[in-house]
């Protein structure tokens, strides 16, 4: 029998928004808020997965490149365009990156496919990722939360969709995922408690 039918096993549902939803960094960052705060004196890692050789599969690469180019405080980045994480190195960067941070808590950020009503969202995960799994790929879960972006649609010709995702997309996503983790990493150096404070700082006409 499946351990998913006892009550103290089921996760919460994921916490999905459009891009273009006005709540998206007040609400997914209030929650993403919310776990890196509870994280103790453990280190903070943002693992942004994917490849610059497709454009679908490039949200990763371009969210941590945009990221080095901002001043952070607690999040360490890693995954850019010119040192990505992608399926030919991932063990060997991983292994190179937990030697560094031992027992981080880890939020791993990777795009993905989905149906076409749902292209445009961004969900958080209180999981692992679990990259590769639609393509059949057997890779190492990353992560304890997980942000993903549904870039294009899936089912059918998964590589294909990747490689003809539009770089608008993906890059707005990636834009909008670099204000939120700002305004995250803001919150976490406010003295008061950083949920209260993320709205004060993080208005939402300001931001969208």
């Amino acid at each position: 029998m499946s351990t998913n039918l006892w009550p103290f096993k089921k996760r919460r549902p994921p916490l999905r928004f459009h891009i273009e939803d006005v709540e998206l960094i007040d609400q997914l960052g209030k929650a993403l808020l919310s776990h890196c705060d509870r994280r103790g004196k453990r280190d903070l890692l943002l693992l942004c997965i994917g490849t610059d050789r497709s454009t679908g599969d490039a949200l990763g690469p371009l969210l941590g490149s945009l990221l080095k180019n901002t001043e952070l405080t607690h999040f360490h980045v890693y995954g850019t365009l010119a040192e990505p994480i992608h399926a030919t190195n991932m063990e060997e960067r991983l292994t190179e990156i937990y030697e560094k941070h031992s027992h981080a808590y880890t939020v791993a950020v990777d795009a993905c496919l989905g149906r076409s009503t749902n292209v445009g969202y961004v969900t958080l995960n209180e999981e692992p990722l679990k990259p590769g799994a639609a393509m059949g790929k057997n890779l190492p879960e990353i992560g304890d939360i997980c942000l993903t972006g549904i870039v294009n649609v899936g089912g059918l010709m998964d590589f294909y969709m990747l490689q003809s995702t539009r770089l608008h997309v993906v890059m707005n996503m990636a834009e909008k995922l670099t204000a939120l983790i700002q305004q995250v990493d803001t919150c976490l150096s406010v003295s008061q408690k950083p949920q209260k404070a993320f709205r004060l700082l993080a208005p939402k006409n300001e931001l969208l």
